[in-house]
């Protein structure tokens, strides 16, 4: 039998046996060399080691964006002030009148430096990098030696977050062995601690599949070293999750037809329940959980929306029953759209919206941890999530059927799958910013394509001139020239559509994130059984690193597999 259809373990637990090193702890800080200084109100100021670390976390963020912003600044400077000595604080009061740009030059050359190196040394460190990669980085997991995905603590630095997150610029700390809890088997060999240092806790939990976890300071949450997305738990975990969503085809009728009827009810609380579950089935909206107060960015969900995120017409557009949607979801991203719905749904819309101020909830009667109940009484294992699963996956299957033509050549194929992934993105609403090498890369791109054409135009001619030739001369040379030229042509022209389906698909492509749908929602047998009907290269849709973790799928689905 297959790795991916061993014995079954009985309920919740995971693992029998588990042994491994423990986390790799990123090396500790290198003092500045004395020449790289740093300044205050123009004069240059030694600082305390601690003080000078942080220091160095702001300077090699000099060219960010991030250091432009007055919520970074200020976080950043408070936190920074905290770590410093009481003389340092008399004397260092405002952000300013503070210079890092020398050590902020000091790295860019580091930088430079690096990847500047001859082979042989590059090679060395790839061979160092190895080394610790095979001590560190793989575990023992019921006698399979399996691949550990983040085997290294976080390097301190200051906090990013996503989007406009009130957080940023906070000092995140650096882990330390005290900070971790280790869980391993009892009869395994428990890992050593470095010197000098011991575990906060060693435990022995199979009922979990983390090796070790922490709580990092920023926002109080655990941090967990899990295993690699190849490794056959998370293969197997990957792979129930597009089963769950696949039953869930069968019966999304049957509740289509049960939330349409709820839209009528008399309590308040069902109809509410159906017509998040609409937004949410409809277009893909995340449930939205509860959260602390003040504690995270402002971000919302389909069941946390407030009356301020919808605005409703009647008709807008030539369009009838149009809500309005704008608010910010996961990671800050916001999320605008204007969808006509069905009249029942923009008149309960307008009864959970009056004598409502724009900061009260819309959905007031309805908590998501409500709704996955329901779900799941539906159907087992259901929750809200698995509808963008579903959707997700059901219209990458439909878009590659709609889209995709025999004929086409390899990349007009690739093109095609490429759009019906967009279509997916778009559905999730998965957008990036436009990537700062666009315009250049583009410009490369067209120059590209204008050489081409110009290859084109000539070889155009060369055919031209071979069959005036030909047509004078009527030999078995010229005749051969004349096919030589033509096919030479056939192969340019080729190239140059090649180039402009690159064009084509890059500019599409600009605002649109690809992979988060492409590994976290698109059942991957999908993709596989479409390559082999298709005979286009499985490389070509899925990288290295993602073969090894969808190797469940390339093993098992043939080009029949239908989600």
């Amino acid at each position: 039998c297959s790795r991916w259809e061993e014995e079954k373990k009985e309920d919740g637990v995971k693992w029998m046996q588990l042994e491994h090193r423990g986390p790799y702890f990123v090396p500790l800080y290198e003092p500045l060399p004395e020449d790289v200084r740093f300044y205050y109100d123009g004069k240059p100021l030694k600082l305390s080691l601690a003080t000078e670390e942080i220091a160095t976390f702001y300077a090699k963020m000099l060219d960010h964006e991030y250091t432009t912003k007055e919520i970074f600044q200020n976080n950043f400077f408070h936190d920074w002030r905290k770590e410093m000595t009481s003389e340092e604080q008399e004397v260092i009061k405002d952000l300013d009148k503070c210079d890092f740009r020398e050590i902020h030059k000091y790295f860019v050359d580091k930088n430079e430096a690096r990847k500047a190196l001859p082979k042989e040394e590059k090679q060395k460190l790839k061979e160092e990098a190895d080394k610790i990669q095979e001590e560190y980085g793989y575990c023992i997991l019921d006698g399979h030696r399996e691949k550990i995905g983040n085997f290294k603590t976080e390097p301190p630095g200051l906090f990013r977050g996503r989007g406009e997150h009130p957080k940023m610029g906070m000092l995140k700390k650096r882990i330390m062995p005290e900070d971790v809890i280790i869980n391993c088997s009892r009869d395994s060999k428990i890992p050593e601690p470095p010197e000098g240092h011991k575990w906060k806790e060693v435990r022995c939990d199979n009922t979990v599949t983390w090796l070790a976890s922490w709580t990092e300071n920023i926002q109080n949450t655990l941090k967990y070293i899990m295993l690699n997305p190849s490794s056959k738990l998370k293969g197997e975990k990957d792979w129930q999750k597009y089963e769950v969503a696949r039953r869930l085809k069968d019966v999304v009728h049957t509740i289509r037809a049960q939330y349409r009827k709820d839209w009528k009810s008399k309590e308040i609380k069902k109809q509410q329940r159906a017509v998040a579950l609409y937004f949410i089935d409809k277009l893909a909206l995340r449930a939205g959980n509860e959260k602390e107060e003040g504690e995270t960015a402002d971000t919302v969900g389909c069941c946390s929306l407030r009356v301020e995120h919808v605005r409703l017409h009647r008709r807008l557009d030539g369009q009838e029953h149009v809500v309005e949607f704008d608010f910010l979801g996961k990671d800050s991203i916001r999320y605008y759209n204007k969808v006509s719905v069905e009249k029942p749904v923009f008149e309960n819309l307008q009864l959970f919206t009056k004598n409502k101020d724009p900061t009260d909830d819309l959905f007031d009667q309805l908590t998501t941890t409500f709704l996955n109940k329901h779900l799941q009484h539906l159907m087992d294992g259901l929750t809200a999530k698995v509808f963008r699963t579903y959707n997700a996956s059901i219209t990458l299957q439909e878009q590659l059927k709609a889209l995709t033509n025999p004929e086409d050549n390899v990349a007009g194929k690739l093109l095609s799958y490429n759009r019906a992934n967009r279509a997916v993105a778009i559905l999730c609403n998965h957008q990036r910013s436009i990537p700062k090498t666009f315009a250049r890369s583009m410009e490369v791109l067209q120059e590209k394509i204008d050489a081409k054409k110009k290859q084109v135009e000539e070889a155009q001619e060369e055919v031209k001139k071979a069959e005036d030739e030909f047509k004078e001369t009527e030999d078995a040379k010229a005749e051969a020239n004349v096919e030589k030229k033509k096919k030479l042509l056939a192969r340019l022209e080729e190239q140059l559509a090649k180039l402009n389906v690159q064009a084509t698909d890059k500019e599409e492509n600009k605002q649109i994130a690809l992979g988060t749908s492409k590994l976290n929602y698109l059942d991957p047998r999908i993709s596989v059984a479409w390559c082999k009907k298709f005979g286009v290269p499985i490389e070509k849709i899925y990288n290295k690193t993602q073969r090894e973790k969808f190797a469940w799928a390339i093993d098992m689905a043939g080009e029949d597999f239908e989600f």
